[in-house]
């Protein structure tokens, strides 16, 4: 019986973690496709969204993060808010939502350009 080297079994390891992290969903690209169009591309709303939904979040601001848990944030997702933040339950799983509020969390230490 040959025994297999160690590196294999290292490279071997990477590839099943790479692939675990691979599946994990990418918070910021579902935020630039569910909710930079109203949220603004560093969680700054336009002046058109503000105009049109004039209680929109700034996620820029750090304070809109004072007091507010992940999981409040999740609800936000999942549930909506009023008339203007539409649930995003029908468009988004459980782990995208939790992945869009880590993301959301880092436009508010965020400096420089915008997410591409």
């Amino acid at each position: 019986m040959r025994l297999r080297s160690p590196v294999v079994g290292i490279l071997a390891a990477g590839l099943i973690t790479g692939r675990l992290a691979a599946q994990e969903p990418d918070g910021r690209e579902i935020y630039r496709n569910e909710c930079r169009s109203c949220h603004g591309a560093n969680g700054v709303p336009s002046q058109h969204s503000r105009e049109q939904y004039p209680k929109v979040a700034s996620f820029a601001d750090s304070a809109f993060f004072d007091g507010r848990s992940q999981d409040s944030i999740i609800a936000v997702l999942r549930h909506g808010v009023g008339q203007d933040m539409k649930s995003m339950r029908d468009k988004l799983q459980p782990e995208e939502m939790r992945a869009v509020a880590a993301f959301i969390r880092t436009l508010a230490r965020r400096r420089g350009p915008a997410p591409q």
